[in-house]
């Protein structure tokens, strides 16, 4: 979570696409669009977004409202609250300046985009909320095929030559993925590929 400072820095910056602020205390519906924004992380900045509740959108000021312990239940509530999916990773702290006290929302990039809340595909464009358009899903949709890979497709790093069943990988895998002539055609030692000398 940002310390104090940092937050002002957030707050100075209007035009942030990684912020949003509002003094209302009971906009749900915005809440929740804008949790499910930054979950989808539409930029790619693989870093957090920021929903600052007591804080005026348009200069940025601490307005000095009242931040109870119902209001941060609630904002914590949407976590799970069903309507956005697959569930966002949200932190949920009541921060205190001498201005007055805000609510501060850390929402954690989704590795499995697109997030929804009540159906719809909400992202970041500049300062602003919007639905996705069928571009930005497909977009949102490979990312999560790409992050989302199968244990087969994953290096296993630090493992050389001796952790390998030689074995299997010739008799089962080589003969099955590479014709046998071909195999017969090439005249290099089995470790002279990638980085298995390395």
């Amino acid at each position: 979570m940002l310390a104090n400072d940092e937050i002002r820095a957030f707050l100075k910056d209007i035009e942030a696409d990684n912020v949003e602020r509002t003094v209302s205390t009971s906009k749900t519906d915005k809440f929740c669009q804008a949790i499910c924004a930054f979950a989808n992380d539409m930029p790619g900045y693989s870093a957090p977004g920021y929903l600052f509740i007591g804080t005026d959108d348009k200069t940025g000021k601490i307005a000095g409202i009242e931040i109870t312990d119902q209001l941060l239940q609630n904002l914590a509530g949407y976590r799970d609250s069903g309507q956005i999916v697959p569930l966002p990773s949200i932190t949920v702290q009541k921060r205190s300046f001498p201005e007055g006290d805000i609510a501060v929302v850390e929402v954690k990039p989704s590795d499995m985009p697109p997030v929804r809340y009540r159906g719809r595909v909400w992202i970041r464009v500049g300062p602003r909320r919007a639905v996705a358009t069928e571009q930005e899903e497909r977009i949102l949709t490979e990312r999560r095929a790409h992050s989302a890979r199968s244990f087969d497709l994953l290096p296993c790093i630090g493992c050389g030559p001796d952790q390998m069943s030689l074995s299997l990988f010739q008799l089962d895998y080589r003969n099955a993925a590479i014709a046998p002539e071909i195999i017969e055609e090439n005249d290099r030692d089995l470790w002279s590929v990638g980085n298995l000398n390395a």
